[in-house]
Formats: C-alpha cells, structure tokens, sequence
C-alpha cells in the first residue's frame, strides 16, 4: 500500500491537510537543524510512516509518536516496536495528553489544523514546553515569523516566544503534492519573557480589543478601555505614527503600550482612593 493511497483511506480528521516527506535525507536535515540534545523527549506530532521518527529516535532520549490514523499507528508500532526509546500513541493532536515534565515538540503537522496545533503548545507560557520545531504551510510559516504586519494570534504568543522560520520546503517534497509550499517553524521560549504570565489575560484582552476594529488607529480602537492620551503619548515616546493601526504596531510596541496602560490604570486606582486608605501603615 503506497502512503498516499493509506493517507486517503485513513481517519479523515487526519487526512485534512496531511502530507508526508517524500525525502529520508530532508527528513534527518530537518532533525539536526533542530539540535535536539541525547537526554531530552521530544513528542512527535504527525509521525505518519516515521521518516522524521527515525532520526529523532536517533537524536533524542525518548520519542512519543503521535499518530491519529490507526494504520499508519499500527506500521509505526511494527517498525519501532524493538526501539525502547519510542512511543506510538494513537491520538489526535489536539487532545493527547501533554507530558509535566520538560519536552519539545516536533513534526510535520496537518496544514488544516496548524494554528490550532500551535494554539495548544503555545497558548500557556506555563507549559513545561522547551522548544517547537514543525513543517507547515509556507505562508503560514512566514506570518508567524514575520515581525510585522502583525497580527492578533501572534501578538499574544510573541512576549513569550520567538519565531524563527529556518528553510523552505518545495510542495513536489511531499507525498500527496499539496497545492502549496511549505516552511520549517522554529519556535524558542523567550530567555527573558517581555511580560510576566501573570499579566497574560489582561494583554491579550487588549489586543482583542484593538483588534476588533483594526482598520481605524490604535488610539481610537482601544479608547474604550485606554485613555487616547496614554496611547498617543506610548507611540509617540516610540516614534510610532499617531494614525498607525494595530497591525502597524510590533510586540515591542503592544508590551510598552501594556505596560503604560497598566500604570496609567493604576496610578488612577489610587488617586481615586480616600486619602486614609493608601496608608500602609497607621501614622504613630
């Protein structure tokens, strides 16, 4: 049986957007440029027939591999049932569990279910998650590594992780063909987050905001939940012009424009405090 034909007649959750490396060479290519260290557990999204399974069984101290279509789990389970170091769990992506302990991510992941994929890994900083390294769609790959324009999914990943886009990848790379290209994702913790996690929730509801009217500039589309003051005065202090919209704005700029508005915020708290209850202390 041939895998695109196994693809097709395989889960058909997993056969949206799903195509394998037709290259043993691109496959270990790719697992080195992701240096990935002997004692680390890497888990394996997509593994399909294992081509990317191999050399990472040769590279890591432990492979999960994740594979939602029982066939190819099943062919998985047969060729790598002798190696210790390797895992087949039949499971979707987007519900597998998730290990507690220190691991990496990598894969050639279902072009309809990236963002998804990522959602998942990427949303909560707090993930004991150390490193993604995945195949997706070429546009896909290149918007998320792209500093600007920017866009809404990536701001609220971006204080705490960086993008990388490391190769391009032809589509005739793969088995079936897809109708477009593909890019190699690399994806870091931030050494140093831009933001605390505790601050989280509230930034990305400001970005939700400013978002949902992403045509008009930044200080009209946040005006109900930022004084315009404190916006224009942020971009301004960071030479952003005063009618750039959201999308003109880097993570830089969102994190300082944040920041300004959270002291704004409050310092208004407090001064509208009675005077007697911003003691921390009673006066002797």
């Amino acid at each position: 049986m041939g895998a695109p034909n196994a693809r097709r007649r395989g889960s058909g959750s997993h056969a949206r957007g799903q195509h394998l490396l037709r290259s043993d060479a691109i496959a270990a290519e790719l697992v080195a440029q992701a240096e990935i260290g002997r004692d680390e557990l890497v888990l394996e999204i997509g593994a399909g027939l294992g081509r990317l399974t191999g050399p990472l069984a040769t590279s890591a101290a432990r492979v999960i591999a994740v594979e939602i279509d029982e066939r190819f789990a099943t062919r998985l389970a047969r060729r790598f049932g002798t190696d210790s170091s390797v895992e087949v769990v039949t499971d979707d992506a987007l519900q597998v569990a998730l290990p507690n302990t220190g691991f990496r991510v990598f894969g050639n992941l279902p072009f309809g279910a990236t963002t998804a994929i990522l959602r998942r890994l990427l949303d909560d900083p707090r993930l004991a998650l150390t490193a993604v390294d995945v195949v997706v769609e070429w546009n896909v790959a290149r918007k998320r590594a792209s500093p600007r324009p920017s866009n809404l999914v990536s701001l609220g990943w971006q204080p705490w992780w960086e993008f990388r886009l490391v190769r391009h990848l032809q589509a005739s790379s793969f088995e079936p063909t897809p109708s477009v290209d593909a890019g190699f994702l690399s994806i870091r913790p931030r050494r140093v987050p831009l933001l605390d996690v505790e601050h989280l929730p509230s930034y990305r509801s400001m970005l939700a905001h400013a978002f949902r009217r992403a045509n008009v500039p930044v200080g009209r589309s946040l005006a109900a939940s930022v004084p315009p003051s404190v916006a224009n005065a942020s971009l301004r202090d960071r030479g952003v012009a005063p009618n750039a919209r959201p999308s003109d704005l880097d993570v830089f700029d969102w994190v300082a424009l944040f920041v300004m508005a959270q002291a704004a915020g409050a310092q208004k708290n407090s001064s509208a405090m009675p005077s007697g209850s911003r003691k921390l202390n009673p006066e002797p």
